[in-house]
C-alpha cells in the first residue's frame, strides 16, 4: 500500500508576517539607498573650489618666531628665602656684579654663623697644637745643646785623665769615673738624637695634616662667606634685565629663576612648529625671512622636540650678522625649507581636510561634487601634495564639508 505524504501548509498568519517582514526589509534597504544619494543643494559663492594643478611643490613651512636674545643667562639664588631689598627694575642695563636683590633667610643666616663659629674654634685648637709642636721642638733643641755641652766637657776630661793616667798621676778609679761620665754623655746625646729625628718625622706629618686641615676649614669659611654674601643677587655678566618681577616678601625656593640677563651679542629666532613637522624638521635645515626690505638667511641651530600643545621649538640663527634693528620680542615670519623642490600635483589647503583627514574629497563636473577617494602627500603653506585620485585641472571643493558631510552628492548652482 503506498504511503500518502502530506505536505506541509503555511497557515495565514504566518505568511502574512513573512511578507510583513520581507516588506519592512526592503523599505530599509530602499531608505538607506535613497540616504546614500540624497543631494545637497550649495551656492557656488558659499564654498571654495579650486582647481588641481602640476607644479613646483614647494617643501616649506611658515613659522612665526619672535626675536631672543642669542645669549641668555639665569639669575637665581643658591639660598631660599625672601625678597628683602631689590636694587634693579627689569628692562635695566646691568654690568657684572651689579647688585640686584637682597634675599632674606634667617634660618640659614644663623647656620651660616653657627658654622663659621665653630671653625674658627677648630682652626684656632689646631694653631695651638701647632705652637704646642713648636714649643717641644725648642725644648728638645735646648736638651740636645745641652748634651752636647756636657758631653765635650766629659770628653776633654777623658782625654786629660787618660795621658794623667799612662803617667801614673791618676788612680785607675780617677781615670774610670772619668771614663764612665764619656761614655754615659755620649750614649745620651744619641738616644736624644734619635728621639729628636723620630720628633721631627712626627712633627712634619702632623705639621702637614694641620695644614691640610686648616686650609679645607678656611675653604669652607670662605664657602660660608660666599653664601652669606650671595643672598645679595649680583649679575653674572653684562647685559639686559629681563624676565624679572620680584616683589618684597616674596618667596623663591633655592635655585629658582629670579630672572635673566640678556647678552647684548646679537639675536637668534625661537618659534612653534607644528607636531605635524616633528620627524622632518632637522638641525642644519635652512631657512630665511624678510626684515626692512631685506631677505636674511638662517639655519637651525636646535630642535627641541618635547610636545605642548601640540606644538615643538626650534632655534634658528642668523648666517652672518644679525640686522642692528632687531628687538627682544619681534615676531618675524620664516619660511623653512624641508627639502628641495619637486615636481608634484597640487591642491590649495582648505577646511575639507579637517572632514576627511584627506582620505577623500569632493569632485565638481558639470554642476554636480561627487565623493572621491585620494590620497594626500606633504603639505606647505598654500597646497597639499596629490599622489593619487585627482588629474590636473579637475575641480574640488576645498572649504569645509561641515554641512554636507554625510552626503554622496552636492549639486552646485553657479
Amino acid at each position: 500500500m503506498d504511503k500518502i505524504i502530506a505536505k506541509k501548509r503555511f497557515s495565514t498568519k504566518k505568511i502574512l508576517m513573512l511578507t510583513g517582514g520581507l516588506l519592512l526589509a526592503g523599505l530599509v534597504a530602499y531608505g538607506y539607498k535613497l540616504s546614500l544619494n540624497k543631494v545637497y543643494k550649495a551656492d557656488a559663492d558659499k564654498l571654495t573650489i579650486s582647481k588641481v594643478q602640476y607644479g613646483d611643490f614647494e617643501d616649506v613651512v611658515l613659522l612665526n618666531a619672535s626675536v631672543v636674545p642669542l645669549t641668555s643667562v639665569i639669575v637665581s639664588s643658591s639660598e631660599g628665602g625672601t625678597v628683602a631689598e631689590i636694587f634693579t627694575e627689569n628692562g635695566a642695563s646691568v654690568v657684572k656684579g651689579t647688585p640686584l636683590l637682597r634675599i632674606a633667610n634667617p634660618n640659614a643666616l644663623s647656620n651660616y654663623t653657627s658654622s663659621e663659629t665653630s671653625i674658627i674654634e677648630q682652626i684656632n685648637q689646631l694653631r695651638k697644637v701647632r705652637l704646642d709642636l713648636e714649643q717641644n721642638q725648642r725644648i728638645m733643641a735646648q736638651d740636645m745643646m745641652v748634651i752636647e755641652n756636657t758631653l765635650r766637657t766629659a770628653s776633654r776630661k777623658y782625654k786629660i785623665d787618660s795621658t794623667l793616667f799612662s803617667n801614673k798621676v791618676i788612680t785607675r778609679e780617677e781615670f774610670n769615673n772619668s771614663s764612665q761620665d764619656y761614655e754615659y754623655n755620649k750614649g745620651r746625646k744619641n738616644i736624644l738624637k734619635q728621639a729628636v729625628k723620630q720628633e721631627n718625622q712626627s712633627r712634619a706629618m702632623q705639621l702637614q695634616q694641620i695644614d691640610v686641615s686648616v686650609s679645607r676649614m678656611n675653604e669652607s669659611l670662605e664657602t660660608i662667606r660666599k653664601n652669606i654674601e650671595n643672598m645679595t643677587i649680583k649679575a653674572p655678566v653684562s647685559g639686559r634685565l629681563s624676565s624679572y618681577d620680584p616683589v618684597i616678601g616674596k618667596s623663591y625656593t633655592a635655585n629658582e629663576m629670579l630672572g635673566k640677563i640678556d647678552v647684548l651679542q646679537g639675536y637668534k629666532l625661537q618659534a612653534g612648529v607644528d607636531e605635524y613637522y616633528i620627524n622632518r624638521v632637522k638641525e642644519g635645515q635652512s631657512a630665511n625671512c624678510e626684515f626692512n626690505g631685506k631677505i636674511y638667511h638662517l639655519t637651525v641651530r636646535k630642535v627641541i622636540p618635547e610636545v605642548t600643545a601640540g606644538q615643538f621649538q626650534v632655534e634658528l640663527v642668523f648666517e652672518g650678522k644679525s640686522p642692528d634693528e632687531l628687538r627682544r620680542g619681534l615676531s618675524l615670519q620664516v619660511k623653512l625649507t624641508l627639502s628641495d623642490n619637486s615636481k608634484s600635483l597640487l591642491l590649495a589647503q582648505g577646511q575639507f581636510f579637517q572632514s576627511t583627514g584627506g582620505s577623500w574629497v569632493f569632485v565638481l563636473k558639470d554642476g554636480k561634487a561627487q565623493k572621491r577617494n585620494v590620497k594626500i602627500g606633504r603639505k606647505n603653506y598654500l597646497y597639499y601634495e596629490v599622489m593619487e585620485g585627482l588629474q590636473k585641472n579637475e575641480e574640488v571643493i576645498t572649504s569645509s564639508y561641515d554641512q554636507f558631510n554625510q552626503y554622496d552628492i552636492v549639486e552646485v548652482s553657479r
